[in-house]
């Protein structure tokens, strides 16, 4: 047998499409569940936002009705109280500790719970595994564990934010670093089949 008859045998052998590995060669992925629409990066940015500002809300609250205007999360953006030394210092690190971990533990829960965050849900986005399976515990834990470095003062929007919104537009799975890691992405639940999006809250 000749190199072109073998080649020939193999590939039709192996049931090759080539438009399949074109993408995955391009883009190293061939996810997305069929009739799945993707989400925008600008629609999920203005989610986090959202989310953002609710869990703030949630902080500022506590921290104020705890401590009183002077101990609210607000102060955490004070730089001062850092080289203050004492309280000062404590009262900086404490915030910052709050910040992390509130945003941590909302991410982790909603996600859990819901499989999407209050303001996906409100917005009719859904996260899944990329290929429409729900996200297991660990995951929604490496996710939200990952999502703490867009809380970081200037450097988390303006560097780490701009750069996955730069790489959800770029890919063809509008998946961001973080959805890389985990596996997930980000869809219009809607879009998704019954047996899909059965675990959506």
């Amino acid at each position: 047998m000749s190199d072109d008859e073998m080649a020939i045998t193999h590939h039709s052998g192996d049931n090759i499409n080539p438009a399949k590995m074109a993408v995955q060669e391009n883009s190293g992925h061939w996810p997305i569940p069929e009739g799945a629409i993707l989400a925008r990066a600008t629609t999920r940015a203005f989610a986090y936002i959202m989310d953002t500002i609710f869990v703030m809300g949630v902080l500022y609250l506590l921290t104020s009705i705890l401590g009183g205007q002077a101990a609210s999360i607000v102060q955490a953006y004070n730089i001062g109280l850092l080289f203050s030394g004492g309280r000062g210092t404590v009262l900086f690190i404490v915030n910052w500790f709050l910040i992390f971990g509130g945003n941590y533990l909302y991410h982790k829960y909603t996600g859990i719970r819901f499989a999407r965050t209050l303001s996906q849900r409100w917005m009719g986005l859904a996260v899944v595994r990329e290929d429409g399976a729900a996200l297991t515990r660990l995951e929604w834990d490496k996710r939200a564990l990952r999502k703490i470095k867009y809380a970081i003062p200037v450097v988390g929007l303006l560097i780490f934010g701009i750069k996955d919104i730069l790489l959800i537009q770029k890919r063809h799975t509008h998946q961001s670093s973080i959805d890389l890691t985990v596996g997930s992405i980000v869809v219009d639940g809607n879009s998704l089949s019954p047996s899909n999006r059965k675990h959506l809250r």
